[in-house]
């Protein structure tokens, strides 16, 4: 596994104001659409390409283009859904599939309820999009998902990490597949709820409200 941790004043600052439990969810969805724009930037460095030929006004030349198949994005439901326009900003041709999946409070461990992807991922670059690496489970459990399908390249972002879910997925990826994770900041541990310290909150509640 490879992590990149987006080192950018603009990331900073935008992180800082996410993390001030005044900042309203208007202004809270805003920013994290354009900090996941900055954070595809890095998260797209390896995609892949194709060289095609083309004509400028002035003469013939040489380009890339996006390879097929398309990348997939994949938003963790429902907190990943709010990162989504960021990532596809940058990727306005990649597919969307979308993973519901939710945190047992009880037992920390993800339960997925729905899914809406392809029933064969070989070949194709997934990026999955979910805000808080906490405990690892539900990155875990969504990178199997896509595994069991095919993929072999995955490429994970989210806004924070904690040290503790990191190593958890380490431990599972291995050398099973091709998994990078990028990452605005990670924080210092998890609390005895299993919340990032110093973190943000709840990122769902606080892009959508308490339901």
């Amino acid at each position: 596994m490879r992590l990149h941790v987006a080192d950018h004043p603009l990331v900073a600052h935008k992180l800082t104001v996410l993390r001030d439990r005044n900042t309203p969810s208007p202004t809270f969805r805003l920013l994290v659409d354009e900090l996941v724009t900055l954070l595809a930037y890095e998260a797209t460095r390896d995609v892949h390409t194709r060289t095609v030929e083309i004509e400028t006004p002035v003469t013939a030349a040489q380009g890339v283009k996006l390879a097929y198949p398309r990348p997939i994005v994949v938003p963790i439901l429902r907190a990943g859904l709010g990162m989504l326009d960021g990532m596809t900003r940058l990727l306005p041709t990649a597919e969307v599939g979308f993973l519901g999946m939710q945190r047992d409070e009880t037992t920390l461990e993800a339960i997925t309820y729905a899914n809406r992807l392809p029933e064969d991922l070989s070949g194709r670059q997934c990026f999955l999009l979910d805000p808080m690496l906490a405990t690892g489970g539900t990155l875990v459990a969504a990178i199997d998902y896509l595994l069991q399908r095919g993929a072999r390249d995955v490429t994970a972002v989210c806004l924070l990490a904690a040290p503790e879910g990191l190593k958890v997925v380490e431990e599972f990826v291995g050398d099973r597949a091709d998994v990078s994770v990028v990452v605005a900041a990670v924080d210092e541990r998890l609390n005895d709820k299993a919340y990032i310290v110093p973190g943000l909150g709840d990122a769902g509640d606080r892009l959508y409200g308490i339901v």
